[in-house]
């Protein structure tokens, strides 16, 4: 059945633990560690005296990496190299323990990447465990991604996803765990007393399904037990202080992150991370991005076959009687190749950022509705249960008794047909799930790539014709995860399903229902038990595709890693765990398979670093080389302004910014817009790398409602010599005024 609808029907410790955030900013962090650790039992005897439950804790951290030449994550497009920025990549992170036993804790991270990836949090865990010992660990910290396609690449730690990129990328990870460890800190250190409340509601026009073929192969009772091929429920865990003001929410709703095209290269948040921005501009209008204290969360659900194009695929075919058309029904192709074929988004006639807005803007007004509506109080215990499973010819039993396996990972012919949001090359299509090769030159070429699938795993992966063997591919090291984390969080009636890999719509309705069942006939939650998926999280597993859909092996199917019971096997290993989730749960650990190797130490990179910028002869770094173009301009009109530059990989600026628009306010220049305002671009340009060269180009659009007054564009830089050390400098235009 379909997920029950939810109805709507001290002071001093908390500014000593402020104090607290603000001096960890300021002196670093182990002085703040030390003062925040020996809160602990104030802040459960001021949440006992508010009659509270919980402690809640809200933060947010830059998580951006290099902005220019460097490979962006989601499309594994060589040729999108990022070139500049539009809003910067950002973490966040709540935290809900047990104000009777705060040690009970689950820390939930939102992330503004493609995919969380084991690496990586493993780097994160390795740091708030050392920080925070014995309150943060394996078990409670869940990495999720918002899986955006517009981000900055190479912090996988499996080779398959490294290639694009030409390997690992150690400044872009670095940024993803300095960024996500600092919003935990700041969640940590806003710990207080509160309330936690429930709600969802219908947000339409905001997803589509991109694999409706496939979709119409899962049984049709099945289908006619919900409405449409895609889940249009937005739901939502508000966070509220002791006195009921909301501190912040998190919600769930599935939209892949492909609102910007492949051929965007600057980086940004796509439709989530804009949601969160707007969301939080609407709370606190007058603070930076990243700087409020209201923390909005928009986490990706069963987003493996939905997408932001709206609007459905065309053919986009110049001079072909098909150009305009729509793409076919059961391929996505044009003329039988998938090369032409696009989703179109809202705004299709004006751009794909409006698009990201508008879709963005849809979630928004979904979790608006929410956060003034009395939702239902949760309540009821904290509890995290986690473990590794190895996928590589896992057995295990249907409810039917049949014993089947999963396989070594592996991908299909169709992984290269690419989807309607990011059309794959060549002569690959979806829907390929021919025995027999369509292209013999592909049966060659797959052999060089990776070793030919031994008759097992060809048996275990059927229907499915390999084009990547993976699983067997372990030089110069792994391609893909053999080993996943399982990991579910409970708050309350609210259990979280944190899945290392993206569901298709009906695979996530048929998780969420049985476990939602296993808990209910275990007596764990009563009735009201609400589940919840988020993903792609912390594994990087690829899809996860129902068995019928894996038969149809559209790219959902052909990118299913681990073969046609991937589904069930996650079914079982979750519900297998469901009573780590009791009240009375002993603390004891399940059974676990090994963790997964770190891969790190054997990374390759063929990326070369900077070698050294020059300003040219004559210049200065800083200089303006094309100022504003006129004395004045008013809202609609985008201003801009050419400088000397430098490469911005040189600084990372993390928790600062590249440019900034300054408005002239009693008599100094004080900052209004950054680089993490989507009415900015900051473009970076090489013009010559021989004799080091580069510009910047910042530019303004200016909105409706911006204040009349003088106004200037400033960009922020960092150039390395030939010889010496990393040196900043700043530049700034000519001021003009707004009318």
């Amino acid at each position: 059945m379909p997920l029950p609808q939810v109805y709507t029907s001290q002071p001093d410790a908390v500014a000593f633990v402020m104090r607290a955030a603000r001096e960890s900013v300021k002196r670093g962090w182990l002085y703040a560690t030390a003062l925040l650790a020996s809160l602990g039992p104030a802040q459960n005897v001021l949440a006992q005296q508010s009659g509270s439950q919980y402690l809640l804790g809200l933060g947010i951290g830059d998580i951006t990496g290099p902005v220019v030449e460097t490979n962006m994550m989601g499309y594994a497009s060589l040729a999108q190299t990022d070139s500049g920025l539009h809003m910067r990549q950002r973490s966040r992170a709540w935290i809900v323990a047990d104000a009777s036993n705060s040690t009970s804790r689950v820390v939930f991270i939102n992330a503004d990447i493609a995919m969380g990836d084991t690496g990586i949090r493993r780097s994160i865990v390795g740091n708030l465990t050392a920080l925070f010992p014995g309150l943060y660990d394996n078990t409670n910290i869940a990495l999720v991604s918002t899986h955006q396609h517009s981000g900055v690449g190479g912090y996988l730690e499996n080779l398959l996803p490294q290639v694009t990129s030409l390997g690992y990328v150690r400044e872009t990870a670095d940024a993803i765990v300095a960024g996500t460890v600092l919003a935990v800190r700041r969640a940590h250190a806003s710990l207080a007393p509160g309330t936690l409340s429930l709600g969802n509601t219908t947000v339409t026009g905001a997803n589509r399904n991109r694999s409706p073929s496939a979709y119409l192969a899962n049984p049709a009772d099945e289908r006619a037990l919900y409405d449409g091929d895609q889940d249009t429920a937005l739901s939502l865990l508000k966070f509220s202080d002791a006195a009921g003001s909301a501190r912040g929410f998190l919600s769930f709703f599935p939209v892949h992150g492909t609102s910007l095209y492949e051929n965007n290269t600057l980086v940004s948040s796509d439709n989530k991370g804009m949601a969160a921005y707007l969301y939080e501009a609407l709370v606190e209008p007058n603070a930076m991005p990243g700087n409020t204290t209201f923390v909005a969360g928009f986490t990706q659900a069963n987003v493996g076959d939905t997408s932001p194009n709206t609007l459905g695929a065309f053919c986009e075919s110049p001079g072909k009687a098909y150009d305009g058309q729509p793409c076919d029904f059961n391929s996505s192709t044009c003329g039988g190749t998938a090369q032409d074929c696009h989703g179109r988004g809202p705004g299709f006639r004006t751009s794909d950022f409006e698009s990201n807005r508008i879709i963005a803007q849809l979630q928004v007004d979904g979790a608006q509705t929410l956060m003034g509506q009395t939702l239902a109080p949760v309540s009821g215990a904290v509890r995290s249960v986690h473990t590794y499973l190895n996928m590589s010819f896992h057995s295990f039993t249907l409810p039917n008794g049949t014993t089947v396996q999963t396989c070594p990972p592996a991908l299909g012919f169709s992984f290269a047909g690419g989807t309607t949001d990011g059309p794959g090359a060549f002569d690959f299509v979806q829907g390929d799930n021919a025995t027999q090769p369509q292209n013999p030159f592909w049966e060659i070429v797959k052999g060089a790539i990776t070793p030919n699938p031994p008759p097992e795993q060809t048996a275990c992966q059927f229907p499915k014709p390999i084009l990547l063997d993976t699983g067997y591919a372990h030089t110069p090291y792994n391609w893909s995860p053999d080993t996943v984390d399982i990991q579910m969080l409970r708050v309350g009636n609210l259990v979280i399903l944190v899945i290392p890999g993206e569901l298709t719509t009906m695979s996530g309705r048929r998780i969420r229902e049985a476990i939602r069942a296993r808990l209910i006939s275990q007596g764990i939650i009563g009735d009201d038990a609400y589940v919840v998926v988020a993903g792609p999280a912390n594994t990087y597993g690829h899809y996860i595709a129902t068995i019928e859909e894996y038969g149809v092996q559209r790219y959902e199917g052909a990118s299913t890693l681990y073969g046609p019971h991937t589904l069930e096997a996650y079914i079982d290993k979750y519900g297998s765990l469901v009573s780590f989730l009791a009240d009375n749960a002993t603390g004891v650990s399940p059974q676990s398979d090994p963790a997964p190797p770190d891969l790190t130490g054997k990374a390759i990179s063929l990326r070369t670093g900077v070698v050294f910028d020059s300003a040219g002869i004559g210049h200065s770094f800083g200089d303006v080389l094309t100022d504003v173009s006129a004395s004045s301009f008013s809202a609609g009109q985008t201003v801009s302004a050419t400088f000397v530059g430098a490469n911005p990989r040189n600084n990372l600026r993390l928790e600062g910014t590249l440019l900034s628009v300054d408005q002239l306010v009693a008599g100094a220049w004080t900052r209004y817009r950054s680089d993490s305002h989507p009415s900015t671009i900051y473009q970076w340009n090489r013009t010559s790398t021989v004799l080091g060269t580069s510009t910047v180009t910042i530019s303004w659009t200016i909105e409706s409602g911006t204040p009349s007054g003088q106004y200037r564009l400033s960009y922020f830089g960092d150039s390395k010599p030939l010889i010496g050390s990393i040196s900043s400098f700043s530049g700034s235009s000519t001021s003009f005024t707004i009318a």
